[in-house]
């Protein structure tokens, strides 16, 4: 009988817990309390830092990792908030500040903007993700190779 692994590798798909956290201790997002997530490693469905850190973990560990903002959601680009006036946003769109909304574009597909600001005659996007240039702490559990 063959011997299941215990330390997954690219292209394993595996199953985790985890809990993303912020520099002041926030926490970002949470697996726990839900089912826990499951990805294939190399394929980019995670961010770079979590594969990363995965890849020689043994099944059953559990561990807390910093994630530097180049292998998360990047680094902020304030070249990525834009002010559109109110006239030309696109029909339907209500713009709250706080909110994210789903911007159509041309080529048929959307961005993601959150509302940062808004005044009488414009309205301001930021295209930037919510976590971009932030470093993030994950405590993550292996809990099975699939």
């Amino acid at each position: 009988m063959a011997r299941k692994r215990v330390k997954p590798k690219k292209g394993d798909t595996v199953r985790i817990h985890y809990t993303c956290k912020l520099e002041d201790g926030t926490v970002a997002d949470s697996s726990n309390g839900i089912d826990p997530i499951e990805f294939t490693l190399g394929k980019g469905d995670v961010i770079k830092g979590l594969e990363e850190a995965v890849i020689g973990m043994k099944v059953g560990q559990s561990k807390t990792i910093n994630i530097p903002p180049d292998k998360a959601y990047g680094l902020r680009h304030d070249d990525w908030a834009l002010d559109v006036p109110r006239d030309k946003m696109p029909d339907g769109i209500k713009a709250e500040a706080g909110v994210c909304l789903e911007i159509p574009r041309e080529d048929g597909s959307s961005s993601t903007a959150a509302v940062t600001h808004i005044s009488e005659s414009s309205v301001t996007l930021d295209f930037n993700h919510p976590l971009a240039g932030k470093e993030l702490i994950f405590d993550v559990s292996l809990l099975e190779i699939v």
